[in-house]
């Protein structure tokens, strides 16, 4: 035990000479930096594309059908959506409830409609002037890309354009087909 002692000691000792606390502290933040900036490298998202084609559409379980009810978050229309469905809040699936107003400013997705078997463009807006209504969360994100194509991340408070940046709840607006 005393030779595993003077071991650790001697190699403690000479490290200290060898080495500074700023060393010890620069390398340290090297590798938080690292660690913080890994999650910024690029990812190969392909998987995900795939699950979010309309060919996929036929390939969900049951319980994940397409729905018709604008209160269900598996309605065709929420293929991007991220927030609360006003439809659940007083309001519509493309319509703001009663005291809210909607923003300006939206991010857009391309949502298949397993009625008619098209492809349609849909703005989607946040409903904002009340807090949160809290009412059926819905967060899809089919066909996302990454925050550095801003209009088309629905993790953005787009509230932001707004004189009352409360969030309440999120619409879909149906812009056209997206083949035109």
């Amino acid at each position: 035990m005393h030779a595993l002692d003077r071991l650790f000691e001697k190699s403690s000792r000479s490290l200290a000479q060898r080495t500074s606390r700023r060393s010890f502290v620069a390398v340290l933040g090297q590798i938080l930096t690292g660690s913080i900036l890994l999650p910024l490298l690029p990812i190969d998202r392909v998987s995900r594309a795939q699950a979010a084609s309309p060919d996929s559409a036929q390939a969900r379980p049951p319980h994940q059908a397409a729905s018709d009810d604008p209160q269900n978050c598996e309605y065709w229309k929420y293929c991007a959506i991220d927030g609360y469905l006003c439809s659940c809040c007083g309001g519509s699936s493309h319509s703001c409830p009663p005291g809210t107003a909607m923003s300006p400013i939206t991010w857009i997705g391309t949502c298949h409609n397993p009625s008619d078997r098209r492809d349609y463009m849909v703005s989607y807006n946040d409903c904002c002037g009340k807090t949160s209504c809290g009412n059926c969360e819905c967060n899809r994100n089919e066909r996302e890309k990454p925050i550095y194509r801003l209009s088309r991340n629905n993790d953005v408070n787009w509230c932001m354009a707004n004189s009352d940046s409360n969030y309440h709840c999120s619409v879909s607006v149906i812009l056209g087909l997206a083949d035109q």
